[in-house]
C-alpha cells in the first residue's frame, strides 16, 4: 500500500448506469469474499446472502455482453497502442493477457446464467424471496435453511462452490475493468475554493474520482450533469451534527476516467 492510499480517502462518483452496476458488483464480490473466510452459522448466512445480492444484479439486465464489450473494445485499443516506442510492452503484454483470460472465460457463460440458476433452484429462491422482511429467514420461517447452516462444513462449502462457479468469471472481467478505468487517467491535482469546486472535463468522463486526504476532515457531494460536475466539501464536527459545508479552500486531486 502506497503512502498516498493511506493519506488518502478516495470518493467515487460513476456517470453512467453501467459504471454503477459494475461498482455495486465489486462491493458485493468483496462482501462475499470476506464473509466466505467466517465459517460460523452468520458467517455462511452472510456469504450466501452476499452470492443473493450478486445474482439478483447479474440477473437484471444483460451485463455479460456489457462487460464483453467493454473489455474487446480495451483490448483493441490498447493493441494499436503497441506500434509506439514509448510503451512499456513488457507490461502491455501482460495487461492484454489479462483481459484475453477474462475474456475467454466469459464468452463460455450463458447469457442469462444468473436467472437460470436463481429459477432452477428452489432452495436459493425460497432465501430470496424471504430476505426483504428483516429477520425473515429465521428457523421457524426456513426450516431448510435451518437444516442447511447445520451440515459439515465440508458440505456448506461445496455447495457456495458450485453455485459460485460461474460468478468466478463475473468477478475477474468486473474487478479487471475497474482496474483499467482507475488507471486510465493519473490523478491532477486541484484545490476547492471556499469548499467548492466546478469542473467541465475536456473529454468524455464515466467516473470521477476525488482523493481526499484524511486529515481535511471532509468529505465530497459530488453532483454530475451531461457537461460539468460539481464537488462540494462538507464536514461534520461529529455524527449527531448536521454536514455543513467547508468555509476553507480544500486541496484534493481528481481523476476523469474513461476506456
Amino acid at each position: 500500500m502506497s503512502e498516498r492510499d493511506v493519506a488518502d480517502l478516495v470518493f467515487e462518483q460513476p456517470l453512467n448506469e453501467r459504471v454503477r452496476t459494475f461498482l455495486r458488483l465489486e462491493l458485493l464480490f468483496a462482501q462475499y469474499r470476506h464473509h466466505r473466510k467466517d465459517g460460523a452459522v452468520h458467517g455462511v448466512r452472510s456469504t450466501l446472502h452476499a452470492l443473493l445480492d450478486l445474482l439478483v444484479v447479474i440477473s437484471r439486465s444483460d451485463l455479460k455482453n456489457d462487460i464483453l464489450k467493454e473489455l474487446t473494445d480495451q483490448y483493441h485499443h490498447l493493441t494499436r497502442l503497441a506500434a509506439k516506442p514509448s510503451v512499456d510492452q513488457e507490461r502491455l503484454r501482460g495487461v492484454l493477457a489479462e483481459i484475453t483470460a477474462a475474456l475467454n472465460e466469459l464468452q463460455q457463460l450463458a447469457t442469462q446464467f444468473a436467472n437460470s440458476l436463481l429459477r432452477g433452484s428452489d432452495f436459493l429462491t425460497s432465501i430470496l424471496n424471504r430476505s426483504t422482511i428483516p429477520g425473515g429467514t429465521c428457523g421457524f420461517d426456513l426450516p431448510h435453511y435451518h437444516w442447511w447452516l447445520s451440515q459439515p462444513r465440508a458440505h456448506i462449502e461445496r455447495d457456495l462452490d458450485a453455485w459460485f462457479a460461474d460468478l468466478r468469471p463475473f468477478e475477474r472481467a468486473i474487478l479487471l475493468y475497474l482496474k483499467l478505468l482507475r488507471s486510465s487517467v493519473q490523478p491532477e491535482a486541484v484545490s476547492a475554493g471556499n469548499g467548492i469546486y466546478l469542473h467541465t472535463p475536456t473529454g468524455p468522463c464515466v467516473l470521477v474520482r476525488v482523493l481526499v486526504p484524511a486529515a481535511a476532515g471532509v468529505y465530497p457531494e459530488i453532483s454530475a450533469g451531461r457537461h460539468r460536475f460539481t464537488v462540494r466539501f462538507m464536514g461534520l464536527r461529529d455524527i449527531s451534527s448536521r454536514a455543513q459545508q467547508a468555509q476553507s479552500d480544500i486541496a484534493f486531486q481528481l481523476q476523469c476516467c474513461n476506456l
